[in-house]
């Protein structure tokens, strides 16, 4: 029985899908992005993901209640996919500011790739209100891991998961104002570079 400490699931502990609710809701997600890579925001049709998931349009509705919803929830899941890569060939770099530089680096040019469908996530996490919370948390909690792993840390003190916080704004700041065409790559990598540095990402000392 896995322990809460596995924060990684995608539903709450009261709700574990079966395997075939789990393969329907890959299915989607797989539709969604599938839309969205191709036309954006705009192309993500609540009845055209139903269609190209072959799922009923009142059973996609009650996996993901709204279009902001269920791009939110394919932005965890492509930094879910973004991530096990990342296990399979971490970062290079000396210090964790470095290696936290790179990793964060290495998913925006997984984004950049895909820039129809980066744009539809973010925008779908800057509407999103107080009822996508849970899917926003996800989200947050995928990059905090991200981070974490790059910094080779499994127990970070409160003042280390701050720092990411701060790291993880700047990265989605900056990911705003690439998309939106008010920054080059070169200066989001300049801006993820320097937040790196400032943060003290080291171990804490211990007295």
């Amino acid at each position: 029985m896995p322990t809460e400490a596995g924060t990684t699931r995608t539903t709450g502990p009261a709700s574990p899908l079966t395997e075939r609710q789990e393969a329907r809701r890959r299915r989607i997600l797989r539709a969604s992005a599938r839309l969205a890579g191709r036309g954006g925001f705009d192309a993500v049709q609540m009845r055209e993901v139903a269609e190209s998931s072959q799922v009923a349009l009142g059973t996609l509705y009650r996996y993901f209640p709204s279009k902001i919803h269920l791009l939110v929830a394919t932005m965890q899941d492509q930094l879910e996919t973004l991530h096990g890569t990342l296990r399979k060939r971490p970062p290079a770099g000396d210090t964790p500011a470095e290696r936290v530089a790179e990793t964060l680096m290495r998913a925006f040019r997984a984004l950049q790739r895909e820039p129809h469908l980066a744009d539809a996530m973010v925008r779908a996490l800057t509407f999103a209100d107080r009822s996508v919370s849970p899917e926003v948390d996800q989200v947050s909690r995928q990059t905090t891991l991200i981070i974490l792993d790059a910094m080779e840390l499994t127990d970070p003190t409160p003042e280390q998961l701050a720092a990411v916080r701060v790291i993880e704004h700047t990265w989605h700041s900056a990911l705003i104002t690439w998309l939106s065409g008010r920054a080059s790559i070169a200066q989001v990598k300049s801006d993820i570079e320097t937040v790196c540095r400032l943060m003290d990402l080291t171990a804490p000392h211990h007295h």
